[in-house]
């Protein structure tokens, strides 16, 4: 399970979605993140389908690499269209006891999951095709014009894109730790949930040393190198657009304007 998650991960290539400006794709992806909020029926959807499915095609991160990172979050979406199919009034589809299920309720825990899993695909299309030192950079680009009322710009784009960087990072330290623990005689699988959750503590200890460790052996690394901050610092390459992220933006816009007329589509 722990393998699944690829939030964080960067696969590298070539392609017109890889060399879009950094902050160009931070700004769309937000904006990604607001149209998917702003969808209020299934033909919506499916548009917003079509165009992500043709980034997946036009960045060449294979579909199943993607499609990975949403099986850790199962769970949550069962349990989120559960609660949306039984917790929703409307009109009565199906009764028993004191569970009703409603046509409306069927039709708000499907656009739910939707709405989940356009979160994350659009979250994770993010870290697949920047990598984090252009991450940072387009970061803390952004950030900058708040510099002049006291916010760190490069303090806060630099935490943010290694705390992103180290949660695949410390999901294969935690994975080894599990083998390395289950080889040993530790059972994590069999039990209730409270016995599974006790088994992880002996897990935690070790996590956390490993966490600390690496987190002293990058700043000792980034003193080696002479790290003292954003301040006076320069960059070998510095962040440009070009005539790609323009018609980039541009389809954008006609995407959310095609959304928009949508939503009136009944």
């Amino acid at each position: 399970m722990l393998k699944d998650i690829t939030l964080g991960q960067y696969f590298p290539g070539k392609s017109l979605i890889h060399r879009l400006d950094a902050r160009v794709k931070i700004i769309l992806s937000i904006l990604y993140l607001v149209i998917v909020f702003t969808i209020q029926n299934f033909w919506g959807y499916a548009l917003l389908l079509l165009f992500t499915i043709a980034i997946i095609k036009i960045s060449t991160v294979p579909i199943k690499f993607v499609a990975k990172g949403i099986k850790p979050l199962l769970f949550f979406i069962v349990l989120t269209a559960i609660l949306n199919v039984f917790m929703t009034a409307g009109t009565p589809i199906w009764s028993f006891w004191i569970l009703t299920v409603t046509y409306e309720g069927l039709e708000y825990a499907v656009l739910m999951i939707l709405r989940i899993v356009f979160l994350v695909l659009g979250t994770s299309m993010l870290t697949y095709t920047t990598s984090p030192i252009a991450l940072t950079d387009g970061i803390e680009q952004l950030l900058k014009p708040f510099s002049k009322i006291g916010v760190p710009a490069h303090e806060l784009a630099m935490m943010m894109t290694i705390a992103l960087r180290f949660i695949p990072t410390l999901l294969e330290e935690t994975d080894k730790i599990m083998k390395a623990q289950t080889a040993r005689g530790a059972d994590f699988e069999s039990g209730n949930l409270m016995e599974r959750a006790k088994a992880l503590i002996p897990l935690l200890v070790p996590l956390f040393i490993s966490a600390f460790r690496r987190a002293d052996e990058l700043a000792i690394a980034m003193e080696c190198r002479c790290y003292r901050g954003g301040e006076n610092r320069t960059r070998l390459n510095e962040p440009k657009a070009s005539i790609i992220d323009f018609w980039a933006i541009i389809t954008f816009v006609f995407m959310q304007a095609a959304i928009i007329l949508l939503n009136f589509v009944r």
